[in-house]
């Protein structure tokens, strides 16, 4: 079994075509690594690129008035109707072993181009419709500052990182929202932003009453993590957050307990059920741009969404892997679409009283 993962494992690390066309995979590998060694030096905020401006448009991958052709097509055509915000916070997209910075300057092209093509493309494209995107560039913390042996200082670069995403939406507030209702997406490093950003804003704060959601998988979420922002566990309910972490059916992560006792959101259902069937699934955003129906069936367990084996182009791959968290947001693509349009019109109705 070793040998067969071991030659799948160098097959990925090699397959440029496999990648290209497997965003999951592709994240999930990005993640993961075919060396066993960083590259790295220590942290001083010395070695830091400047401060990123978010006065200025260039430091921001998107805004309202600077959506990409391809996120065109799947936001609102009538943008100017829309009466919410999406604040969206990306996850890790920094994970070369070669790369010594801890943080990645705003500037640095291939960065964006993740950002864009990846992240923003497959992840936030699910709220596009709901609101206006809002998705600033950070100087995100290298993948490492969360590996055994990395965090003493990889805890500098993620609180740098996170002074970068609290800066941004200090200016979006002042200069975009105009008291408008907000949404919250956060995804892996970006949900741990997310999370401060939470509790910073909106918990026990006056823009609490703001808040119709707040999405942030891809970590362990506590169900007591705010004190006054509760986990959500209807479809229509707004003012709270829904997380989960997904799993591979029947698989779990060596840390066995690592999510056990956090919040678990079912994000087919939105309510307490268990399990569901293949056609409660909406939608799976493929990196083809196609949409996946009827795709999986998941079961909630204790910290865990265990999802079956997608049923989409080169599904036999997603065999070989345990971990979806690559997948968090577009496994569920559609599903999540649909609830934020809800939870959205249910929020503007209650408030407008």
């Amino acid at each position: 079994m070793k040998l067969v993962l071991k030659i799948v494992s160098i097959w990925f690390c090699n397959s440029k075509l496999f990648l290209t066309n497997l965003l999951l995979v592709f994240f999930l590998f990005s993640l993961s690594s075919c060396k066993s060694t960083y590259n790295t030096k220590v942290f001083s905020s010395k070695n830091l690129s400047l401060k990123p401006n978010y006065e200025l448009e260039s430091s921001w991958a998107v805004l309202p008035s600077k959506y990409s052709n391809v996120f065109k097509k799947y936001a609102s055509s009538r943008i100017d109707t829309l009466n919410a915000d999406v604040f969206y916070v990306y996850p890790t997209l920094n994970t070369s072993k070669n790369d010594s910075r801890w943080n990645v300057p705003v500037n640095d092209v291939g960065q964006q181009d993740k950002v864009l093509n990846k992240a923003v493309l497959y992840q936030v494209s699910a709220f596009a419709e709901t609101g206006k995107v809002y998705v600033p560039y950070y100087r995100q913390a290298h993948y490492r500052s969360f590996v055994k042996g990395y965090k003493k200082e990889g805890e500098k670069a993620l609180k740098e990182a996170y002074k970068d995403v609290e800066s941004a939406f200090e200016v979006y507030l002042k200069k975009y929202n105009k008291k408008r209702p907000i949404i919250i997406v956060g995804h892996s490093q970006g949900t741990t932003h997310a999370i401060q950003l939470l509790k910073d804003f909106f918990d026990e704060k006056p823009l609490a009453k703001k808040l119709i959601a707040a999405y942030i998988p891809g970590v362990r979420v506590e169900p007591n993590e705010f004190k006054n922002i509760k986990p959500m566990t209807s479809a229509n309910q707004t003012g709270g957050f829904v997380a989960w972490n997904t799993y591979k059916k029947g698989k779990k992560p060596k840390n066995k307990d690592r999510y056990s006792g956090s919040v678990t959101t079912n994000p087919i259902t939105w309510n307490s059920e268990k399990t569901t069937e293949l056609h409660q699934h909406k939608g799976f955003l493929y990196s083809n741009g196609k949409m996946y129906a009827q795709a999986l069936k998941i079961k909630i367990t204790d910290g865990l969404v265990w999802s079956t084996n997608p049923k989409f182009p080169s599904r036999f791959f997603m065999s070989f892997l345990k971990n979806y968290h690559a997948g968090d947001i577009n496994l569920f693509w559609q599903d999540i679409k649909e609830n934020s349009l809800l939870r959205t019109k249910t929020w503007l109705e209650k408030n407008s009283k």
